[in-house]
């Protein structure tokens, strides 16, 4: 008898730490833009998530179930980003087809960013699967680290909602 066991992806940037700021070159709608956190935090929570490859299984049905909530994100007052190793133009495509042009993809080739979020899969060729939301003043608000897609749209819209209450309305 063989026992597999699934070790689940792990998140080392926990609650409260600051997120590291970065720019990276981007594509929603296959348009590209150049992307900067600290800009995006100025609108509001940023839900950042990391994703191992473009047009796969999992991460295709993790884009489908983000594109499906981003009206609840924006009215929120959030964003998503989806991050990966893959090339710019290969983004240019995902971000159309599999993000249904409804939130924006970066490009991380090298990794920089994806380690910096401690998001990189062992043998270090692809990010992890790792979502985070992040407060406008920085801190990361949730990290939720799991190789299934399930849940990480549901977690990230519970902890914008609970960001949404604790933060007192404006007159």
């Amino acid at each position: 008898m063989t026992v597999v066991i699934a070790l689940p992806a792990h998140a080392a940037l926990k609650t409260g730490a600051m997120a590291p700021d970065f720019s990276a070159p981007a594509s929603m709608g296959g348009k590209e833009f150049d992307y900067r956190l600290s800009q995006a935090l100025s609108q509001g929570p940023v839900v950042l998530y990391f994703y191992p490859a473009a047009f796969t299984k999992g991460c295709t049905i993790e884009a489908h179930a983000f594109a499906d909530a981003v009206p609840q994100f924006k009215a929120l007052g959030a964003t998503v980003i989806g991050v990966s190793m893959d090339p710019i133009a290969t983004l240019d495509r995902f971000s159309v087809s599999e993000c249904r042009s409804a939130f924006a993809v970066a490009a991380d080739p090298d990794g920089h960013i994806t380690r910096s979020y401690d998001a990189l899969m062992p043998g270090g060729k692809h990010a992890d699967r790792v979502s985070y939301v992040v407060a406008p003043d920085g801190h990361i608000a949730m990290s939720y680290a799991s190789r299934s897609p399930e849940d990480h749209v549901t977690r990230a819209l519970d902890a914008v909602k609970a960001l949404k209450s604790a933060t007192p309305a404006s007159p």
